[in-house]
């Protein structure tokens, strides 16, 4: 573990690269007094499992560290998701499932990754989940996750249309949640009210209200 510490610290990379340039090509191992086979690639892979359990609390102890160093602001977050593919039948996986996948690869099992990040990239929250998850129902869970974590806060959070369901979006206006949302308009509803927006002057913009646009 000190040595992934010393490795992200002085020159990021990945877990190979500590195990092969760094170990070979530096005195490392007499610097922190072990030897070369606690730097083997698998045991480095495994470094993150030991942390795992305490990922709620470096969250929290982080959000602060980037808030007092930084200046961070967590008003506006930004939330999507992504998945990678595995080589192989993954049985001892259970998250590895067959899912729309972004790599192009639908004949590869997969994880979904979802991720919380401020306009910064100081990441908020994660979480890996099964590869046939769909996206509409990440959102309500992550919500939550952000509340109950950092507390209830004015925050704005910026997605991709295809994420939130008009239900969640709702709940998202309920004055006791303090959030707000910036959103892609669907597909539907731009060819719905198409014809309206291109006669109003550029200089107005147009809002949804129950349902329907009307003039802002």
């Amino acid at each position: 573990m000190r040595r992934r510490v010393v490795n992200q610290l002085l020159e990021p990379g990945r877990e190979f690269h500590l195990h092969r340039p760094w170990c070979v090509d530096s005195a490392l191992d007499e610097l922190l007094e072990t030897g070369f086979a606690v730097a083997e690639k698998d045991r480095l892979y495994r470094c993150l499992d030991r942390v795992l359990k305490h990922k709620q609390n470096l969250f929290v102890a982080l959000k602060q560290k980037w808030a007092d160093l930084f200046q961070a602001d967590f008003e506006v977050l930004l939330y999507d998701l992504t998945s990678t593919y595995f080589e192989g039948e993954m049985q001892q996986n259970p998250k590895a499932r067959r899912g729309y996948s972004r790599d192009q690869r639908p004949d590869g099992l997969q994880l979904v990754i979802a991720l919380v990040v401020t306009p910064d990239g100081f990441p908020l929250a994660y979480e890996v989940m099964k590869g046939n998850t769909s996206d509409r129902t990440t959102l309500r869970g992550f919500l939550k996750k952000i509340e109950d974590t950092y507390g209830k806060a004015p925050r704005v959070w910026v997605m991709d249309r295809g994420v939130p369901s008009e239900a969640i979006l709702k709940e998202m206006l309920e004055p006791e949640r303090q959030t707000f949302y910036l959103v892609g308009t669907p597909k539907g509803k731009i060819n719905q009210h198409e014809k309206m927006w291109l006669d109003l002057p550029w200089q107005r913009g147009t809002r949804f209200g129950r349902g329907e646009a009307v003039p802002a």
